[in-house]
């Protein structure tokens, strides 16, 4: 079983609760409100521009030079996709990226992946940054055979579960299954305890716009 499929594993029931997350549902089916996805797009606005930075710290440490090329890359295109595609979704939605700070649970996940990815081997920086490429491919792939009756929605699910952003995926998964033939049993615990986590915070991502979290004080 290649270390990829042990990861998936790890956090397959993470992925079935993300699955059946009312947010999620009500992409499908078009009942999310407005309000609810609006959060989202702000909220994911300043998590890849987090994200983005914790990827060019992975091109830093990559072990070859085609790797660095490869998470380089990706960086980029995270900001492209906040500059792009989250830009033309705010102004659909009348939501204020500038005005509206980071969420809670925004800034736990981007924190917790910039700090793995200083602190800890390339390996288990790969692992925490995994599960945003790897879960958001597989819930659009599955969204996408559904689509929405909501044309933002089904923008959004078109972005995700079509097949350009499933080769990226595939390169970032290929470079985890070749660097952990060399990993000893400890590292290769630490990557997946990082890699679960990360997939819980996915899951609170969601759930943090359904809920619309806001700071208490």
């Amino acid at each position: 079983m290649a270390f990829s499929d042990e990861l998936w594993e790890s956090a397959a029931d993470v992925y079935a609760a993300i699955r059946a997350h009312p947010f999620l549902t009500g992409l499908t089916d078009g009942t999310l409100p407005h309000a609810a996805f609006g959060q989202f797009v702000v909220q994911d606005s300043h998590y890849l521009r987090g994200y983005a930075r914790a990827l060019a710290v992975l091109a830093a440490r990559a072990p070859t030079e085609d790797d660095t090329t490869l998470f380089a890359q990706h960086a980029a295109g995270a900001i492209a996709a906040e500059q792009e595609m989250h830009a033309a979704l705010s102004d659909a939605l009348d939501a204020d990226r500038a005005a509206t700070p980071a969420a809670p649970t925004t800034l736990a996940y981007t924190s917790y992946l910039l700090a793995t990815c200083h602190g800890g081997s390339f390996a288990e920086g790969l692992g925490a940054v995994l599960p945003c490429y790897w879960i958001y491919a597989r819930v659009g792939e599955a969204l996408l055979a559904e689509s929405s009756p909501d044309p933002l929605y089904a923008r959004w699910i078109a972005m995700y579960g079509g097949d350009e952003f499933q080769a990226v995926v595939d390169a970032a998964v290929g470079v985890m299954d070749r660097v952990a033939v060399d990993l000893a049993p400890a590292e290769r615990s630490r990557v997946v305890g990082h890699y679960r986590t990360t997939s819980r915070y996915e899951w609170m991502f969601w759930d943090a716009a359904w809920r619309r979290e806001c700071w208490p004080v």
